[in-house]
């Protein structure tokens, strides 16, 4: 196989996030991605267990993983959530676990310049907006491959307040996915309003917590104010424009 395809907790249960892990895989198809899964081998990275103080759990997680990607050689992992990227290129290592790691938008931004990923000839879209995932963006660095794919695409980018390494969190790290916040306004709702002031009728992002994040927020929003902006994947987007390579010999390609 080219690549390992970690799918991560959240697209694999969820059934929402579920079509960002069908529209990656979709993508990895059209570019002729010879790619695998771990299915039912593959755990929780561990991330959640210890941002929550579970260190035994984190590091029991952690172990199982890679033995496994161990025993299957792996060498190079691709995923959809970044907080399972961040946990492969920052935190495995100091266990063992040292694996060429790249977050979709990275893999995708390279099919694209490669011209493995056909995608239309380039014509004006809609406004859209760019919500930095904090551990894509600020902890590791990638602001610019999420942007390269919208405006090849074709999407006019309309910039936040607060992007790039000032861009503001959803509300969902640190497990705080999982609680409610108990006093005050929600995070996720802050953010919403910042992504509805720039006039977009679209908010993209590329992690699935922020993905459920945001679509909560801006749906309550839209009813508020009678607007109708709304919270999409970049794979989903991608995936709806890209097209198949053309087969060599009229056969598919394996994947």
């Amino acid at each position: 196989m080219e690549v390992l395809f970690w799918v991560g907790c959240a697209a694999a249960y969820d059934s929402r996030l579920q079509s960002i892990a069908r529209a990656f895989a979709e993508i990895m198809k059209k570019a002729g991605v010879d790619y695998a899964i771990l299915g039912t081998k593959e755990r929780c990275t561990g991330d959640v267990a210890r941002r929550l103080g579970d260190e035994a759990m984190f590091q029991e997680l952690a172990l199982h993983n890679i033995a496994v990607l161990k025993q299957h050689n792996v060498k190079s992992i691709v995923t959809t959530c970044p907080h399972c990227f961040n946990m492969f290129q920052n935190e495995y290592p100091a266990l063992g676990g040292d694996f060429e790691v790249t977050h979709y938008t990275t893999f995708i931004s390279n099919l694209i310049r490669d011209g493995r990923l056909r995608l239309p000839k380039k014509q004006e879209r809609e406004l859209a907006t760019y919500h930095d995932p904090c551990y894509l963006g600020r902890q590791n660095g990638i602001f610019d491959a999420p942007r390269d794919i919208l405006a090849a695409l074709g999407y006019t980018i309309a910039e936040m307040e607060r992007s790039r390494e000032q861009s503001f969190c959803c509300g969902a790290g640190g497990g705080m996915m999982f609680e409610t916040a108990p006093r005050g306004q929600k995070i996720n709702s802050l953010r919403a309003e910042e992504a509805m002031q720039t006039g977009a009728s679209m908010t993209m992002t590329a992690c699935p917590f922020c993905l459920v994040m945001m679509e909560e927020a801006i749906g309550s929003l839209n009813q508020t104010n009678a607007a109708n902006m709304a919270a999409r994947d970049i794979a989903e987007v991608v995936n709806e424009w890209a097209e198949a390579r053309i087969p060599r010999h009229g056969k598919e390609g394996n994947t």
